[in-house]
């Protein structure tokens, strides 16, 4: 499929914002692939997709899961917000045809991370973050990071996301802790 159909693909499952943000996701990620030398038609092809069922009502995400064999954490079948990503890994192999497995991760990985990130991973989890419609707080600063360090950002990323679900009480799934510490015990200096 062309960049063309997959765009048409995602604009019938999506709002404005929703598909805004996915193409801006995509872009980023072929720049941050240039940057750090990760295939750009990889990059392009995970970001489009990676929020693919993002706006798919949850009971399809859920028979989606379920249909692909996948048994949700207690974490995740608390958290919907998380479901989007899982269903969306699924979604695209079941209805694309798509089978490569590091695009299928950086799609199921790019919400909460996890240890052992492959660089695809990494780059559209960072993506995801700095799409140009972003504006959270610390957003240019994630950035700025993600032009020097992929893992810098990822950091970054992780201390706000860990922040925001603490003050909620949230619960933290485990891949976002596994891939904080990854993060902090590899670091340099």
């Amino acid at each position: 499929m062309s960049e063309r159909d997959y765009k048409q693909i995602i604009r019938g499952l999506m709002g404005d914002y929703r598909y805004t943000h996915s193409c801006n996701v995509a872009q980023e990620a072929v720049a941050l692939a240039e940057l750090y030398g990760c295939d750009i038609k990889k990059a392009y092809l995970a970001g489009i997709l990676h929020d693919i069922t993002k706006e798919i009502p949850h009971e399809e995400q859920l028979q989606i899961m379920k249909d692909g064999g996948i048994i949700l954490d207690s974490v995740q079948q608390h958290a919907p917000k998380l479901w989007h990503s899982v269903s969306g890994s699924v979604y695209v192999q079941t209805h694309l045809g798509i089978g490569d497995s590091d695009v299928i991760n950086a799609i199921r990985y790019h919400t909460t991370g996890r240890k052992g990130m492959s660089l695809l991973e990494k780059i559209i989890y960072t993506a995801d973050y700095t799409s140009a419609e972003r504006s959270y707080p610390g957003a240019d600063i994630m950035r700025e990071k993600s032009r020097q360090s992929l893992e810098d950002a990822m950091l970054f990323s992780c201390q706000y996301t860990l922040q925001k679900l603490s003050e909620q009480a949230a619960a933290i799934h485990p891949d976002q802790l596994d891939c904080y510490n990854e993060i902090v015990l590899n670091r340099k200096g």
